[in-house]
């Protein structure tokens, strides 16, 4: 069977995401804004939640209609065969948002969606009562513009939990961000990545997961893995195919320091998680002392706000690391903050910007070649 899929992700990495869905063979595959949309069977589904490096989830698109109502709502979502997708048993939370919509109440709207699925499961299923102790089934719906979509979550826990980083530094950049600009740099195989603000290794680790083919997602878990209308065999054979792609023989190197004994022993520790450790190596050092390789690429997230919680040593750092890398030029650097005064204080003018979120926080990446 054909799904209508649709992969949220952060403003600005949407580029970089298609590429990934496009690789394993999904069609219709088209951007807008904080998504990627494309069509697949189940065999798309597994290969996406394993595969993709930049977005958040994976997600079935079960309808879209217009929600005007709350009749129109509970209509629109009871027309949906629910039970051909859920056992009766089945546990089914539901989550949504509503955005320039005239049912603006995300509590009621959630209360209303339930109330469909309910009436339909139990006709569908024959019974007055669902015990919801079954199997987790994550239900989504999105209000926007008072048209209605509705959603089944295949990826459970969101996609940028890898599972190497199970503990990490203050305020860490988000693996899938991180992927992200790790394509922005054009990291290849034989590339010899730095990054003098490492934390707990998180930029260092997707360069190196990039350059091996490791898929992100080898190491976790995924929802729709026990869901009832989906073949086990095809997530074994997702993996399967996974690992016969991983490359444990390219020259890639990577290199990460901070000043931060703790951060480093962390983040040497998650690389080993990540299958990547004996490409990458962590060193307690201060920026100041910063020598790259000429012919790396730096990619970096200087701390900066809550990292730090001082803008007079965030300025300073920026300063020092502009200082380094003109005594010590290198391919390229791709800095990622939200200082608004970065391009300032490091003393250069960026090439090129481009605007990405960490979480809910404006950044801009400055990219120098």
């Amino acid at each position: 069977m054909t799904y209508d899929l649709v992969a949220p992700c952060y403003f600005g990495t949407e580029s970089s995401a298609s590429f990934d869905f496009k690789r394993i063979g999904a069609e219709n595959v088209t951007v807008t804004d904080g998504r990627i949309s494309f069509r697949g069977d189940e065999s798309v589904i597994a290969a996406a939640n394993l595969a993709t490096r930049c977005t958040e989830r994976i997600l079935i698109l079960l309808k879209r209609f217009p929600a005007r109502t709350f009749d129109e709502l509970f209509d629109g979502v009871n027309a949906i065969h629910w039970e051909e997708l859920m056992p009766k048993d089945a546990e089914f939370p539901v989550k949504g948002s509503s955005l320039s919509s005239t049912l603006s109440s995300v509590p009621a709207c959630q209360s209303i969606v339930k109330k469909a699925i309910v009436e339909r499961m139990k006709v569908g299923h024959h019974t007055n009562f669902l015990p919801e102790s079954g199997q987790l089934y994550k239900l989504r719906f999105s209000i926007r513009k008072d048209m209605a979509e509705v959603f089944l979550d295949t990826s459970g826990d969101g996609l940028h939990k890898r599972g190497y980083r199970a503990n990490a530094t203050e305020a860490p950049i988000k693996e899938t961000l991180a992927a992200t600009i790790v394509d922005l740099a054009r990291v290849r195989t034989d590339s010899l990545v730095q990054d003098p603000f490492c934390g707990s290794g998180t930029m260092i680790i997707e360069a190196a997961q990039k350059a091996m083919r490791i898929a992100p997602g080898l190491q976790r878990r995924f929802l729709a893995e026990h869901y009832s209308f989906m073949e086990p065999g095809q997530w074994r054979q997702a993996r399967e195919k996974a690992l016969s792609e991983i490359q444990r023989d390219v020259a890639f190197e990577g290199r990460g320091f901070d000043i931060d004994p703790r951060a480093v022993e962390l983040a040497n520790r998650n690389a080993k998680l990540a299958g990547v450790g004996n490409k990458c190596k962590f060193f307690v050092a201060d920026v100041a002392d910063f020598m790259p390789d000429s012919r790396s690429i730096m990619l970096t997230n200087p701390p900066y706000g809550e990292r730090l919680g001082d803008l007079e040593m965030a300025a300073k750092l920026e300063k020092t690391l502009g200082e380094r890398l003109r005594i010590n030029p290198v391919s390229g650097s791709y800095i990622i903050t939200s200082d608004a005064e970065f391009e300032q204080n490091f003393g250069k003018k960026a090439a090129k910007r481009r605007k990405l979120y960490n979480g809910m926080i404006p950044c801009q990446v400055y990219m120098y070649y």
